[in-house]
């Protein structure tokens, strides 16, 4: 059964309607569908507009790293972004997927690869149930140790009861609240916020909240260029 039709079956059992969702079809006419399915391997793309923009604001402490790691690189379009920075990368991931990545899974990693990650994760890896309940969290900051790491969740992932113990244990540095919705499936009516968490060994005192618009750092040089 898919995930779509065990979410209708859910909202049947409790008596509640599922709200319908604004998705682009083939012919790009808007249409609702009842729920959108998962992709396999939870794949979703990064626009470059997130990217960039955290890029931009974490460009003074991303620089202080001899590289940044992209442990679910997917099509490597993160390190591309902090290569175009001048930052250096390594990227792996699970599936090839065209980059000249490492295929090779996160947790057979026992080192890091590079001190600093900046990824945007497999969801269902850092939040509470199916099993794998906060795994991927907890293999970056206990098990390898990195002293920074970026991950692009969404906002609503601290709410979480069972992810508790790990906020008590390990808090962010950073919490960028991104002020525009990303369209991950190309679908348009994206349906949540998002937000960049920060992990940062070299912070000292309580979570700093910020707020995220769309900027890149080499648009002064593009301006500049231009004048």
């Amino acid at each position: 059964m898919s995930k779509a039709a065990s979410a209708r079956g859910l909202f049947r059992a409790t008596g509640k309607k599922s709200k319908p969702v604004a998705v682009r079809d083939l012919y790009g006419e808007i249409v609702k569908v009842d729920a959108l399915e998962r992709e396999p391997n939870e794949f979703y793309p990064t626009p470059v507009d997130p990217i960039r923009s955290i890029i931009h604001a974490e460009l003074e402490a991303l620089r202080g790293f001899p590289a940044i790691w992209g442990p679910a690189c997917g099509t490597g379009v993160i390190g591309q972004e902090l290569r175009a920075h001048g930052l250096q990368t390594f990227n792996s991931d699970l599936i090839d997927r065209g980059c000249g990545a490492e295929i090779r899974d996160f947790y057979d990693f026992s080192e890091a690869p590079a001190p600093a990650i900046l990824e945007n994760p497999p969801f269902a890896e850092c939040g509470w149930g199916n099993g794998k309940a906060r795994r991927w969290l907890y293999h970056a900051l206990d098990t390898l140790q990195v002293e920074y790491m970026g991950l692009l969740m969404n906002w609503g992932f601290p709410g979480a009861g069972g992810l508790g113990p790990f906020w008590a244990k390990h808090p962010p540095a950073r919490v960028y609240l991104m002020r525009w919705k990303i369209d991950f499936t190309g679908q348009g009516a994206p349906p949540m916020l998002n937000g960049w968490f920060i992990w940062d060994k070299t912070h000292v005192g309580e979570t700093v909240l910020r707020m995220l618009d769309r900027a890149d750092a080499r648009q002064g040089e593009m301006f500049g260029s231009a004048a």
